[in-house]
């Protein structure tokens, strides 16, 4: 990496890690996080973090999904008694439904459409433990775990970040929905996008974040205007991001989905 890169990089690292967040407790053990960067990859960011202490909620963590049709990230929360909630993986935009693996309670709801570079991660828990796991070296996980959401890319492991293949999807920047650990933490992220106001990132810039932010294993889920962020009890029907659909920078513009992760009440 060539020294203005490496400045750079040691720029937004400062910046991001020596940011004073907005924190709000929603719950003993969970704390959402809320920031404006005016100079981070020398864009203008809004991100929101929610980090969840698995050690008291890893048995309220979910999936709910529908194998076809969609939902707006907000109904699904409410229907599912949601504390929060984020949008979960790729789904046909059509007819809804996820175009990648996703099992719920031992259920499978959707069956890969069709493999992708892209989806190579998988999000999976039981009622003990949560993962974030290669697709690659885990041809098993489809089996092994009760809930299952295949997505990605895979961004961090191990605390290292991932090589990513060059491609728009990957090097331009969008709105994202991700998911990573920090050790017993859960970490719940979103980016917005699409706007003046949050330019939103590449996926190497939103790796790097994830590394900063002291992360062990992370990965993308559906971004652009699927990403949303619910907490239950806040306005404009507990969406808490600005989601790029209606092209204003406001919390109306969910898109619906057709699945979501989430901490249930």
């Amino acid at each position: 990496m060539g020294n203005i890169a490496l400045q750079a990089q040691n720029k937004d690292s400062i910046t991001f890690t020596q940011k004073q967040w907005n924190k709000t407790e929603i719950k003993k053990g969970i704390i959402w996080h809320q920031a404006h960067f005016q100079d981070l990859f020398e864009s203008e960011q809004e991100i929101n973090i929610i980090e969840v202490d698995l050690t008291k909620y890893i048995k309220k963590l979910k999936l709910a999904g529908i194998s076809s049709g969609k939902k707006l990230t907000s109904t699904f929360a409410q229907e599912s008694k949601a504390l929060i909630a984020i949008n979960g993986g790729f789904f046909n935009v059509q007819n809804g439904g996820a175009v990648d693996f996703i099992k719920i309670d031992n259920k499978v709801i959707n069956t890969t459409v069709k493999p992708s570079a892209r989806a190579n991660s998988y999000f999976a828990f039981d009622r003990k433990k949560s993962y974030i796991l290669d697709a690659t070296q885990h041809p098993s996980a489809e089996k092994n775990y009760p809930n299952i959401l295949l997505s990605g890319p895979l961004l961090l492991l191990e605390g290292t970040r991932v090589e990513l293949n060059a491609n728009p999807f990957n090097d331009n920047r969008h709105p994202r929905t991700a998911i990573a650990k920090k050790g017993n933490k859960l970490i719940i992220f979103t980016v917005d996008g699409r706007n003046s106001q949050s330019h939103g990132l590449n996926l190497n810039e939103l790796a790097y974040l994830f590394q900063w932010y002291g992360c062990d294993h992370a990965m993308n889920l559906d971004g652009g205007g699927s990403t949303t962020m619910y907490i239950k009890g806040q306005p404009d029907h507990g969406v808490v991001n600005y989601p790029s659909d209606n092209k204003i920078f406001d919390h109306q513009g969910e898109r619906a989905v057709a699945n979501i992760i989430y901490i249930q009440e």
